[in-house]
């Protein structure tokens, strides 16, 4: 496609001086050599690109392409704009590419010509090619997860992670990352780790701020995970995050607060103490933390270094406890090793309420593992422990938490556990481990509405802990809500896969619901994990619901050689649910003898429900004196 010469270009007659024309002297045609004009052809066609403005169209647009790309990536960011904006974008400036050359070819020089229409049928076809090769292009991740078939794993989490939804955390509410251990000795980690959780506990007792709880913001720790995904998963809209380096009897602590939904740091202090002022920096940082967010603390103030210690030595010995407990302890040896450690920090400091806490409570879980003939000391022990944390500390809502376990497991009162709680949930609001507790213990009074609300008040300060939503499946299913039961349990199973005492009680509310088939297959499944003694109990129910007697009563008998007299209240859910309410009358007798602590579960477990109205149960829940 030539350029046709512009009328000012054709040479025309000449005129002579007189203005008539001066006869035109004929002219030979010039003829070059087929060689001579190919090479003048591809010698201007440099100039003619520079003529048609070519380059400066297609470098300004590739400028602009980018601007407007950075443009659109910036509005989607902030305005929470679905990825397939930003994709749209990218592609139709992707398109005008090869069309812009084409443009400035006709249009690089004013009015040369007008495009035909053979030519715009050749832009149309190179959009419909452009954009049919660009559509094969592998699109990204999230949006493949969106489209693609949801795996079986996702079918079963009952409350997926919201990808595309605006973000709007509540007011007030923060979550505190593990401080960064500077010291270059990775066995300080429990010395960090335990500052940012003194902080964290600190924080939590004001009452208008909500704080994401220690395991789920603990979750991210060693992994690279940047604050605003940390912020969404977590549901905060500020984070506390910073280092510690310790150095002899000194210690710097650096700490900043970051407003997730901005990006903006809000403030940020490095304090240089002596061990020994260790509280005070705690305290120091979470009140500059709260006049931050704009939390009046009022009266609060008082409560922030609650139940701690002065001893330095004591605090770094409560911290090496700390870190065995959060780690768990599966046998009687761990926990005994939890307790030496935790005994060591009350010897070096008598009147520390928060490690008589701690010793409570490892206290109660260590009796929940050991055989019957050390029931009794344990009891003892974890009673003076919660007594004695209460008396030092008597505004610590973990401490009256702790006394309100004893009075349910140790003492069966009631009514005493649950003013314990009561009082510890007006203490201590934002504490997932009060409000876990006490929504537990308020569904075996039957309480089922206060429990619930208390049960999802924890998961929502503990979002990524599955004891969270195990307590929360366990409340569900003391209400008779199976169906919310399932779902959570399930959810909790995500968190904790192969969980042995989350697939135990998955096996029990598919039985519960009527999903008997599919808890046999559970409970069957040797690659099951569940401890053998609850598989056993799990089949001895299934079995008999199918109307295989024999093999129901081969399962209850390996039950009974496995635990012997220790579940009495498990035989007597069996029998219960097997339809001989005389045998589960009589091993329910036997567990009031034993005072055994499972009896706490008679009023609202519904495996008992078969026996109900027997007036032998009617009496022994007038003895256990349960609230109204």
């Amino acid at each position: 496609m030539g350029d046709k010469p512009s009328e000012a270009a054709t040479p025309g007659p000449r005129e002579s001086g007189s203005g008539t024309p001066a006869p035109s002297i004929p002219t030979a045609p010039i003829v070059r050599a087929p060689h001579e004009a190919e090479g003048s052809w591809w010698g201007s066609a440099w100039t003619r690109i520079k003529q048609h403005k070519i380059v400066q169209w297609t470098v300004a647009y590739a400028a602009f392409a980018f601007v407007a790309l950075h443009a659109a990536t910036l509005a989607s960011d902030a305005l929470d704009w679905p990825h397939a904006v930003v994709r749209t974008v990218m592609l139709v400036l992707i398109l005008g590419l090869p069309i812009v050359p084409i443009l400035a070819w006709y249009h690089g020089v004013r009015a040369l010509k007008r495009v035909s229409g053979s030519e715009l049928i050749i832009i149309a076809l190179l959009l419909v090619i452009g954009g049919s090769l660009l559509r094969l292009l592998p699109r990204p991740a999230a949006e493949r997860a969106r489209t693609e078939t949801p795996s079986p794993l996702a079918t079963i989490n009952p409350k997926p992670e919201p990808t595309q939804t605006a973000f709007n955390p509540p007011a007030h509410s923060i979550a505190v990352l593990p401080f960064v251990n500077m010291s270059g000795d990775p066995k300080e980690d429990y010395f960090s780790d335990g500052i940012s959780e003194e902080l964290l506990n600190a924080l939590s007792r004001l009452n208008d701020l909500q704080v994401v709880a220690r395991t789920s913001s603990f979750s991210f720790k060693g992994q690279n995970v940047d604050v605003p995904t940390i912020a969404r998963k977590l549901n905060v809209g500020a984070i506390l995050e910073g280092s510690v380096r310790r150095a002899g009897n000194t210690v710097r602590i650096t700490a900043q607060l970051i407003n997730t939904v901005t990006g903006f740091h809000l403030w940020s202090e490095t304090y240089d103490r002596p061990l020994n002022d260790i509280f005070k920096v705690q305290t120091e940082v979470a009140t500059a933390v709260a006049q931050q967010l704009e939390i009046k603390l009022a009266g609060d103030s008082t409560k922030i270094a609650v139940g701690g210690t002065r001893n330095p030595d004591a605090f770094d010995t409560y911290l090496r406890a700390q870190r065995l407990y959060e780690e768990g302890p599966g046998d009687t040896a761990g926990w005994r090793a939890v307790l030496a450690v935790l005994d060591q920090a009350i010897a070096l400091d008598p009147n520390y309420a928060d490690a008589y806490t701690r010793r409570a409570a490892a206290l109660l879980n260590l009796s929940q593992i050991s055989s019957a003939d050390a029931l009794k000391a344990l009891y003892e022990q974890a009673a003076v422990a919660a007594e004695r944390a209460v008396a030092l500390a008597p505004d610590s809502g973990d401490a009256h938490a702790a006394l309100g376990r004893v009075r349910f497991d140790v003492y069966l009162d009631f009514a005493g556990g649950a003013a314990e709680f009561d009082r510890a949930l007006a203490l201590a609001p934002g504490s997932a481990y009060v409000q876990r507790n006490a929504g537990h213990y308020m569904a075996f009074l039957g309480h089922f509405e206060p429990a619930l609300k208390a049960a999802q008040r924890a998961v929502d300060l503990d979002p990524q802990n599955w004891f969270s939503y195990w307590q929360q499946g366990l409340t569900f299913y003391d209400a008779r809500q199976y169906g919310e039961a399932l779902a959570t349990i399930q959810h909790a199973l995500v968190l904790k896969p192969g969980s042995p005492e989350l697939n135990y009680w998955l096996s029990r509310i598919l039985f519960a619901s009527g999903q008997v088939e599919q808890s046999r297959q559970l409970c069957e499944t040797p690659t099951t994990p569940m401890l053998e003694d609850d598989r056993h109990y799990c089949l001895a129910l299934v079995y008999h619901a199918l109307g295989r007697q024999a093999d129901a009563e081969h399962e209850l008998d390996q039950y009974k050689k496995l635990d012997g007299d220790g579940q009495p209240v498990g035989y007597a859910e069996i029998y219960a649910q097997w339809g001989n309410a005389p045998a589960a009358l009589q091993w329910l007798t036997k567990a009031e003898r034993l005072h055994d602590w499972q009896l706490e579960f008679l009023k609202a477990d519904p495996t008992l429900d078969p026996i109900g109205n027997e007036p032998q149960f009617k009496a022994l829940m007038a003895r256990m004196k349960f609230p109204p």
